[in-house]
């Protein structure tokens, strides 16, 4: 069966190409989600009049892989220790966080990071939220890594070491 969850963990470009190589995702789409206007422009984040998450839709068949798995894989990449922080990338659109379409994924997100928070001294800020609005970026958001392969290697998410 297919299902969505929106996961926001810094620049969505390499959130995005980091889950379409992940078994079971079927989709991808970079927007901004759960912020204070209608149909945000990337300009309007950057300047602080959007308040919106850049985040990634993730459909995916649950059959395939579960949204703890995908909660796994989001826990690895990000850093779940810093608010509004990501690597080089700082600022609110830039959260950590997990945006439900539904009450039962609602609950597992939460219970998946509480567990998660025993392990750890320091506290976990990836917020878990209902969706409250998604708004598809531009289109030059879309599939970037994929446009722009040479880029890829700028993304501290896939930096050789």
């Amino acid at each position: 069966m297919s299902k969505i969850i929106y996961v926001a963990g810094g620049c969505f470009w390499g959130i995005e190409k980091y889950f379409q190589m992940v078994k079971g995702i079927t989709f991808t789409e970079c927007g901004y989600a759960n912020g204070n206007i209608e149909n945000p422009k990337y300009e309007e984040l950057k300047k602080g009049i959007a308040t919106h998450a850049e985040v990634v839709k993730l459909e995916y068949d649950d059959g395939k892989i579960s949204l703890n798995n995908i909660l796994e894989h989001f826990f690895e990449l990000v850093n779940p220790f810093t608010l509004n922080e990501q690597g080089i990338d700082k600022g609110i659109q830039y959260r950590s966080g997990i945006y439900c379409i539904n009450d039962e994924d609602f609950k597992e997100a939460k219970a998946f990071f509480e567990h998660m928070q025993t392990f750890f001294e320091e506290k976990i800020v990836v917020s878990v939220e209902p969706l409250q609005n998604y708004y598809r970026a531009e289109e030059y958001h879309q599939d970037y890594y994929n446009k722009k392969p040479e880029c890829l290697e700028s993304c501290p998410l896939f930096k050789k070491s």
